[in-house]
């Protein structure tokens, strides 16, 4: 079995360590955006508190009739792992990067719909049955999801939460 798994995008495939729950678009972030050296993964507040509200998200979707149950069962799992401090290492871009927070959505999306693929029985990577893009990310626009989770996450940092 090899060591690695390929996703495609709509600029091409990546090779992907077998063992990333992250997907080809945080590998393009990897790639593209060597700011600081300072990763996602050491801001624990943070990616939980991108948890929480990508978790919001997916309820409001699931009791709006957007996504089905199973989907939806899948997303919130994934979520509760991240919130207990799990798979934060599966955030590995710089925290500072271009485009508004569209690498930390995105890594959020992929890391989110791979733990849910594998809670549904599925492979990583096997989108068809839960999406970044169009089951995690569902209804929702980095601009609205980034600020909400780096407020959720200054919030707890301050001592607040």
């Amino acid at each position: 079995m090899s060591p690695f798994r390929i996703e495609s995008d709509l600029l091409g495939e990546k090779s992907l360590p077998i063992n990333a729950y992250y997907g080809v678009q945080t590998q393009r972030a990897i790639e593209n955006f060597k700011i600081s050296n300072y990763t996602l993964s050491q801001e624990p507040e943070f990616i939980k508190a991108l948890a929480i509200v990508k978790w919001g998200a997916g309820q409001a979707n699931y009791e709006l009739g957007k996504l089905d149950k199973k989907i939806y069962q899948g997303i919130a799992f994934a979520c509760q792992e991240i919130i207990d401090g799990k798979y934060h290492d599966q955030f590995p871009i710089d925290l500072f990067q271009g485009g508004a927070g569209t690498s930390t959505n995105m890594n959020a999306n992929e890391v989110i719909a791979n733990i849910a693929l594998e809670y549904m029985g599925y492979q990583k990577g096997e989108y068809q049955y839960c999406s970044p893009n169009d089951h995690v990310n569902l209804a929702q626009s980095t601009n609205d999801a980034y600020p909400s989770a780096l407020k959720l996450a200054l919030y707890q940092k301050i001592k607040f939460w």
